[in-house]
């Protein structure tokens, strides 16, 4: 006799199942996020519950699947180069044969954007289908004459069934496959609606399947939630081998795409990319970018270099200090870390003597850049003293360096490649830390190496 169908409540932000309703998730505590789903049971045992030691193979199994490690070969690695440099350094040198890359960001980002004119690139040598579960055929091919799109090795796809996806993959043989987007995606077989977070799973895997089995490289495009999370259980990141965020102010016409997740690269890299009515053209010059526009003879700005991966990258950092209206004074950080900008506070009240107590603060780093490097403190004090003292610093100074408790500046990692990326632009005074003036020789430079100790003494260098 078949067993009944079993209800399950499931999370949509976590996965968390439950036998029982819950107004809030005992996992990650969101309220009002289980959804109800029919759990079907298995009509049979499964092999591992009804095998004996000894008894046949189950079906499907192939022994010449396990190969020694020695006689693998390691050189059948193939990457298909974007046409966008900023893109490939994202994914490590370009699109890895087999591989399953997830790309999310806010709507109206670009994600769709970005993909479409990847396509016109890699069509002049690769065959690609291009899978919408939102748009028409007909919209998508709007959108395509808009930025210029028109290979004819481009093929369009308007269809939401998984199991006709993974049909239609198979039936063409593409070598890469872009899915617009994974929520619109659902399988037959899981009663549930498209978006949930039984869905999007289970999609993901059966197209992880097929990328595996037939070395076919596939896109996905992934919505975000109001945390800026992709929708969807944590599993799905996991299940991916690249996962990619687009990030950037929509007002803005400036986006950064960072991988938080990549097995053929680095999680470090980022690309800049800036949006026009043609589409994205990516900035190879970053820290031009970011400093275009800077106002002269200002208090409270002050230029910070960061690392990036590979490459240094200077970028404005802005602060304003004005008497509070309230009892307790404001704090707010655009870019910046808020608990960071609250630790610095404190040290340059202990430590050097300049008092925030009855001040509003606010920090704001220019581009929609995020500092996240502990170099970026320096910058930051530097930028804090000047607004709260009303005395600029000079337009040619840059600083980098971390602050520890005691006020001291630590040393950090790059130097060589922050100096000349600075010397590049065309500054002439640099503060950096005293303990990492040993790495460099000041006779290679123009620019002028001030090492500085702590920060009660960084100022009086860079003041007007």
């Amino acid at each position: 006799m078949a067993k009944a169908a079993k209800t399950v409540y499931v999370c949509s932000q976590c996965g968390f199942e439950s036998a029982k309703w819950y107004g809030r998730c005992p996992e990650c505590g969101e309220w009002n996020s289980f959804s109800e789903e029919i759990r079907q049971a298995p009509a049979k045992a499964s092999s591992l519950q009804s095998a004996r030691f000894g008894a046949a193979a189950p079906a499907g199994y192939n022994p010449s699947e396990i190969m020694p490690l020695k006689e693998i070969d390691s050189n059948s690695e193939v990457r298909y180069h974007t046409g966008l440099s900023e893109l490939d350094r994202v994914l490590g040198g370009g699109i890895v044969r087999g591989s399953v890359v997830l790309l999310g960001g806010d709507p109206g980002i670009g994600k769709s954007t970005l993909l479409l004119q990847v396509c016109e690139f890699l069509g002049e040598g690769q065959k690609i289908l291009y899978v919408s579960g939102e748009e028409s055929r007909a919209q998508v091919k709007l959108r395509a004459n808009r930025l210029g799109v028109s290979s004819e090795n481009l093929m369009l796809a308007a269809m939401t069934d998984i199991e006709n996806v993974a049909h239609a993959i198979l039936q063409t043989k593409p070598d890469i496959v872009m899915i617009d987007s994974i929520q619109t995606m659902n399988f037959s077989a899981v009663n549930s609606s498209s978006g949930s977070v039984t869905q999007v799973r289970e999609c993901t895997q059966i197209l992880a399947r097929v990328a595996k089995s037939e070395e076919i490289s596939i896109f996905l495009v992934g919505h975000v939630n109001k945390d800026g999370a992709i929708a969807g259980p944590k599993v799905l990141e996991h299940i991916v081998d690249a996962v990619l965020y687009f990030e950037g102010e929509r007002h803005l016409s400036y986006r950064i795409l960072r991988a938080v997740k990549n097995r053929y690269g680095s999680t470090n890299e980022i690309g800049v990319f800036e949006m026009s009515t043609s589409g994205l053209k990516q900035v190879e010059n970053p820290s031009m970018m970011l400093l275009s526009g800077r106002p002269s003879n200002v208090s409270g700005t002050c230029v910070a270099c960061v690392i990036e991966g590979s490459r240094p990258i200077l970028a404005e950092v802005q602060a304003l200090v004005s008497k509070t209206n309230f009892g307790t004074p404001r704090r707010m950080s655009t870019g910046f870390d808020y608990n960071r900008t609250a630790l610095l506070i404190a040290v340059l009240e202990k430590r050097a003597g300049y008092f925030f107590g009855n001040l509003d603060t606010y920090i704001n780093v220019v581009g929609g850049l995020r500092l996240e490097e502990p170099a970026a403190d320096l910058p930051v004090s530097l930028a804090l003293i000047s607004s709260l003292l009303d005395k600029p610093i000079d337009d040619d100074v840059i600083a980098f360096g971390e602050i520890g408790l005691a006020g001291e500046i630590r040393a950090i990692s790059n130097v060589e490649a922050r100096v000349k990326e600075a010397q590049r632009l065309g500054f002439q005074t640099c503060l950096l830390p005293k303990a990492s003036m040993k790495q460099l020789h000041q006779d290679q430079y123009s620019i002028r190496l001030i090492g500085i100790r702590s920060v009660s003494e960084a100022f009086q260098y860079v003041s007007r």
